[in-house]
């Protein structure tokens, strides 16, 4: 099995009602966004839609921004594992262009799939990532090392490979005022990806 994302941080151990109540949030939060849009994910509506206490929900997420984080940190969890043991060629198993050219797709997708969650996760308390350091870097120069391009500082082209793909950069090409059709968007970005690659890994 193919380890080479860094895992996102196991969750300490819980009490089971606390489990069960955080696992029942995040459905309601879910079922909100879905027939109610971010917009209306707010800690009262949330509480109020799940039953619970106002206390206990900013307890398991301490502010509204904290939902949409937990959102996006369970979305992420089930794309890296896709990543790590599904299917080639976005899991293991493919050359490491292919699965380069596979993974920038998932990944635009997933971000723009993502884009109302990311923007409300934004609440100007945390630093935006702007690629070092994250899962698609890490992801990235470890396809970058196994194609053998002979490129002699790999860990630079890692950094903007991963700028392409990460979610400042795409939610600010997503926007109304930057983007196209919504749905020629994520296949423009995706082809100009693929592209990208292949040229880098050109023999």
């Amino acid at each position: 099995m193919d380890r080479s994302l860094v895992a996102l941080g196991a969750p300490r151990a819980e009490r089971a009602d606390a489990v069960r109540n955080r696992l029942h949030l995040l459905t309601t939060a879910r079922e909100m966004l879905a027939t109610q849009g971010a917009d209306k994910v707010t800690m009262d509506g949330l509480a109020e839609r799940a039953g619970l206490g106002k206390g206990t929900v900013f307890r398991r997420f301490g502010s509204r921004a904290g939902i949409f984080h937990a959102l996006l940190d369970d979305d992420e969890r089930a794309f890296q594992e896709q990543v790590l043991s599904g299917p080639a060629p976005l899991g293991p198993g493919a050359a490491p262009a292919d699965r380069l050219i596979a993974y920038g797709r998932a990944r635009i997708a997933f971000q723009l799939g993502h884009y109302d969650i990311a923007r409300a996760a934004l609440d100007g308390t945390r630093p935006i990532a702007a690629g070092e350091g994250t899962i698609s870097q890490v992801h990235i120069r470890m396809l970058l090392g196994l194609a053998d391009l002979g490129v002699a500082d790999l860990d630079m082209l890692a950094v903007q490979l991963t700028a392409a793909l990460e979610g400042p950069f795409l939610l600010y090409l997503s926007a109304p005022d930057h983007a196209d059709a919504a749905l020629r968007v994520e296949e423009r970005m995706a082809q100009g990806w693929e592209e990208l690659v292949l040229r880098i890994c050109r023999p």
